[in-house]
C-alpha cells in the first residue's frame, strides 16, 4: 500500500508542475489513420438511441483511443484491467483466458459485445472473453455500469461492454511484431518467453470501406503448462446502398489452444488443456424511410467449440467437448418526432448446445425493446423504456429502466437511472457433471435491480465523476460446497445486496511550448460493500460470491515528450474480501517516427505475487519489446 501510495504522490507532483505552466487550450491529437474524438463528443454506441458521452444519464466509462494506443497492454482484458468497477480475473497473460465482472458481479453476469452484437456464450462465461480482434483495431471501448436490460437484452445484470471498432478512413497497412520475457529458465533450462505479430489492412473506396486484420501469438508459458498459441482474422466492411442506406458486415474467426495448469480443478487439472475456436459473423442494413426515421435489422451468428482435456497425456480420460451454437435477429427503430425520440426493438435469439459432459439442449428468447428520450424541461433530459421477454425455459419477464439527467453551471451534469435485469443460468451451471464440479438443473434465473445517482463534468480537456449506487441481486448463482473434500454444485442464494460509489477523474492536454507535446493524468476509485444471505446454512465455501473486490484503485499517466518519444505509467490496486491487497505497476516507452515506432513495456514492475483467479498465480515482471509500422 505503500507503494501505491507513492506512485499516487508522484501523479500529484507532476499534474501540479505541469499545468500551471501549460493552461493554454488546444485540440486534441490527431494522426493521419484515425479520426479521433474529443472524449466529451464520444457517441455511445447503443442500438437505438444515442447520444454523446456528456449527455448520458449513467455511469459510463470510456476507453478511448489515444488511451488504447499508449497503455502497455497486448490484450482486450489488459485494457479492462485499467478501469475501476471491472475485475478482470486472468488466468494467463495477453487475454489467453480471462473472467470480466462489474462492480462486484460475477462473470456471467456482464454482458459483452462487438459493434453491439452481443458475444455471450450460453456453455459458460470463461468463454465470452475468446474474441477475434485485435486491440489495435479498436476505435474505442464503452463500459456501462449497471444493470442494463433496457438496453442490451438479457444476461446485462450487472452491466455491459460495448468493444466499438474503427472504421477504415484512408487506404493502407499496418503492423505490431513483439517479443517478451520473464527472463527466468523452465524446467528444461530455457528462457519463459513468447511472442506476437499482428497486421491490420485498410481498403476505402467511392462506396464502401473495409477492414482486414490478422495476428498470431504464441509462448512456452509462465510455469508448468501454460504454453499457448493462438491465431485470429478479423474482416469488417461498410457498402453504401443508395443515397442513405448502407450494408455493414462483420466477420471473425479465433483458435486458442493452452495449457489450463490449475484454471478450473486445481490441484488435480496439474496436465490439462484446452482448446477453444470461435466464429462470429453479422450483417445488418440501415436504411432511412424519412429524415426522422431509421430503421435497422440485423443478423448475427456466433459458433464455439470447445475442447477440454483433464490430463492431455491421456485425452480418452474426463476429455469434455462442447460446441454451441447462437443464432440472433434483431430490428432496431428509431423515430424522432417533435415530442421526443422513440427506440423500437424486436430480437429473437436461440441458443444450442451439443456436449459430451452437458447433452444436446437447446433454448429460445424473444425480446421486445420499447424507449423514449425526451425533455420536459430546459436542461432536462429523460429516457425511459422497458425490454419485455419471453424464454422458453422461464417464461414471460419485464425489465423496466428510467434515468435522468440535468446540466448545471456549463458542463456539470447531475445524474440518476433506476434499472432491472436478469441473468439465464448457463448450460455448465444448469447440466454439468465432473469429479469436482456438478450442475443443477433446477437453478433459477437472477434478477437484479438498482439506483444510481451522481454529478460529472465534461468539457474537451476533463471528466470527472462522482457517483453512489445500490443493487440487489435475487436468486444469485454461486458454486458452493459444504465441506473441502465435496465436489462444487451451483446454488440460488436467496440475495445478495451490494452498496458502491465510484470517483474518477481524466484530464489531458495538447501542449504548445517546452519538451512535453502532451500530457493525459486519469485516476479512479470504487469502493464496494457486498452483503450475502446464503441458501443454507451448509454452504461453507463459495467459489465466486466471497471474492470479489471490495476497494480498488487505478491511476495512469501518459506524455509525449521531444516530439520524438512517449511515456506511459500505469498503477493498479485491488482489495478482495478474503484475499491480500496488492499493486501492480506497469510502464511503457517509445521512440515514435512517422512510419513507425519502438516500445518497450514492463508488466508488473515490482514482481508482485498475486492471484486473480482460482488457484492460478498470475506471472512476475515481464519485459516485451516490440514494433509498429504504418503505410
Amino acid at each position: 500500500m505503500k507503494m501505491y501510495l507513492k506512485a499516487i504522490v508522484l501523479l500529484v507532483l507532476l499534474r501540479s508542475a505541469i499545468l500551471p505552466a501549460y493552461a493554454q487550450q488546444e485540440k486534441p491529437l490527431s494522426s493521419s489513420q484515425d479520426t479521433v474524438h474529443k472524449l466529451n463528443e464520444v457517441l455511445v454506441k447503443e442500438n437505438r438511441i444515442q447520444l454523446p458521452l456528456s449527455l448520458q444519464n449513467r455511469n459510463i466509462w470510456i476507453i478511448d483511443r489515444e488511451k488504447i494506443k499508449n497503455l502497455p497492454a497486448r490484450s482486450v482484458t489488459e485494457l479492462l484491467s485499467y478501469v475501476s468497477g471491472i475485475d478482470v480475473r486472468q488466468r494467463g497473460p495477453g487475454g489467453l483466458q480471462a473472467d470480466i465482472s462489474i462492480d462486484g458481479g460475477t462473470f456471467d453476469q456482464s454482458l459483452v459485445l462487438i459493434n453491439g452484437i452481443k458475444v455471450s456464450d450460453p456453455q459458460t462465461g470463461h468463454n465470452m472473453m475468446n474474441l477475434p480482434i485485435s486491440m489495435d483495431d479498436i476505435d474505442h471501448i464503452e463500459v456501462l455500469r449497471g444493470s442494463a436490460s433496457r438496453v442490451y437484452g438479457i444476461n446485462a445484470l450487472t452491466g455491459a461492454i460495448n468493444i466499438v471498432m474503427r472504421s477504415a478512413q484512408q487506404t493502407g497497412i499496418s503492423a505490431n511484431v513483439f517479443s517478451g520475457s520473464s527472463l527466468k529458465d523452465h524446467d528444461s533450462g530455457g528462457k519463459y518467453y513468447n511472442y506476437g505479430l499482428r497486421a491490420s489492412g485498410s481498403l476505402v473506396f467511392k462506396g464502401s470501406n473495409h477492414l482486414f486484420s490478422a495476428g498470431q501469438e504464441a509462448g512456452n508459458g509462465y510455469r508448468y503448462n501454460t504454453a499457448f498459441n493462438n491465431q485470429k482474422i478479423y474482416y469488417q466492411g461498410k457498402y453504401a446502398a443508395g443515397k442513405t442506406d448502407a450494408i455493414e458486415v462483420m466477420a471473425g474467426y479465433i483458435h486458442n489452444n493452452f495449457g489450463a495448469n490449475a484454471f478450473y480443478s486445481s490441484p488435480g487439472d496439474k496436465e490439462a488443456e484446452e482448446t477453444v475456436k470461435t466464429a462470429l459473423a453479422a450483417v445488418s442494413y440501415t436504411t432511412k424511410f424519412s429524415e426522422n426515421s431509421t430503421v435497422v435489422p440485423r443478423i448475427s451468428y456466433r459458433n464455439t467449440v470447445d475442447d477440454y482435456l483433464y490430463i492431455k497425456q491421456t485425452p480418452d480420460k474426463f476429455h469434455n467437448h462442447h460446441q454451441t451454437n447462437v443464432f440472433d435477429a434483431e430490428l432496431n427503430n428509431i423515430l424522432q418526432t417533435a415530442i421526443g425520440t422513440f427506440g423500437l426493438g424486436l430480437e429473437a435469439r436461440t441458443e444450442s448446445i451439443n456436449s459430451s459432459n452437458l447433452g444436446k439442449r437447446n433454448r429460445n428468447n424473444a425480446g421486445l425493446f420499447a424507449e423514449y428520450r425526451f425533455e420536459p424541461l430546459k436542461h432536462l433530459l429523460v429516457n425511459l423504456g422497458s425490454y419485455t421477454n419471453y424464454n422458453s425455459d422461464y417464461g414471460w419477464q419485464s425489465f423496466p429502466g428510467l434515468d435522468l439527467g440535468y446540466n448545471f453551471y456549463g458542463n456539470w451534469r447531475a445524474f440518476a437511472n433506476l434499472g432491472t435485469g436478469q441473468r439465464l443460468p448457463t448450460y455448465t451451471d444448469l447440466y454439468y457433471k465432473g469429479p469436482t464440479n456438478i450442475g443443477n438443473d433446477q437453478l433459477k434465473p437472477e434478477k437484479s435491480r438498482y439506483a444510481e445517482a451522481g454529478i460529472k463534468f465534461n468539457d474537451e480537456n476533463l471528466a470527472l465523476n462522482a457517483s453512489y449506487f445500490i443493487r440487489r441481486i435475487d436468486h444469485f448463482i454461486d458454486w458452493v460446497k459444504s465441506l473441502q473434500t465435496e465436489p462444487w454444485q451451483p446454488q440460488n442464494f436467496s440475495q445478495v445486496n451490494t452498496n458502491g460509489f465510484t470517483l474518477s477523474a481524466d484530464y489531458s492536454r495538447k501542449l504548445t511550448s517546452g519538451m512535453l507535446n502532451t500530457i493525459r493524468i486519469g485516476a479512479s476509485y470504487t469502493h464496494l460493500d457486498p452483503s450475502f444471505k446464503k441458501t443454507s446454512a451448509t454452504a461453507n465455501f463459495s467459489r465466486y460470491a466471497l471474492e470479489s473486490l471490495r476497494n480498488q484503485l487505478s491511476s495512469s499517466l501518459s506524455t509525449d515528450f521531444c516530439q520524438l518519444f512517449s511515456f506511459s505509467l500505469t498503477t493498479r490496486y485491488n482489495e478482495r474480501i478474503n484475499y491480500k491487497d496488492y499493486m501492480v505497476m506497469d510502464a511503457r516507452i517509445a521512440f515514435k517516427q512517422q512510419r513507425y515506432s519502438i516500445y518497450a513495456d514492463a508488466a508488473n514492475l515490482f514482481n508482485i505475487q498475486y492471484i486473480e483467479a482460482g488457484a492460478v498465480p498470475m506471472p512476475g515482471r515481464w519485459f516485451t519489446m516490440g514494433l509498429k509500422t504504418a503505410f
